[in-house]
């Protein structure tokens, strides 16, 4: 294969192939795995990677959206480069049924802050806060063509 065939491929590649995420929105918790138990149940939040201590605090973990993308998080942390107070997260999550979502959120016991409603833009969006308090909204908007 020439080198000419090879930058073409490249291209095409580039073209069709959606990146892994390289942003990834990351939440300290005062209770870590019980933030992840609930952000799996309410949310429907895939654990990836969890590495925790025998007493539960939770230095990193990885939590996939179904949807593409994940977060990170780990117990609320003192002291160190890292410090992010628990309870001040927010993120905008896309969803393809926000309707059903917020059914399951709500079932699971999440603070409902907005309930579902279509936006001037056409968005279909609730929002919810999970039990330390961070905000979570949910929608259908996938952003701006880049």
């Amino acid at each position: 294969m020439s080198t000419q065939d090879t930058q073409n491929t490249q291209d095409t590649q580039k073209k069709t192939t959606t990146p892994a995420p390289t942003v990834w929105p990351a939440l300290a918790a005062r209770d870590g795995l019980g933030m992840i138990d609930f952000l799996e149940k309410a949310f429907g939040f895939r654990r990836v990677v969890v590495i925790s201590d025998d007493e539960g605090f939770v230095q990193h973990a990885e939590l996939a959206w179904p949807e593409g993308g994940g977060i990170m998080m780990g117990s609320e942390k003192h002291e160190g480069r890292w410090q992010q107070k628990a309870g001040t997260f927010g993120a905008y999550v896309v969803c393809s049924d926000p309707d059903a979502l917020y059914e399951r959120a709500k079932a699971a016991g999440a603070t409902i802050i907005m309930e579902p409603t279509t936006t001037d833009y056409g968005s279909r969006d609730f929002i919810a806060a999970d039990p330390e308090g961070n905000s979570w909204s949910f929608g259908t908007y996938r952003g701006e063509p880049v």
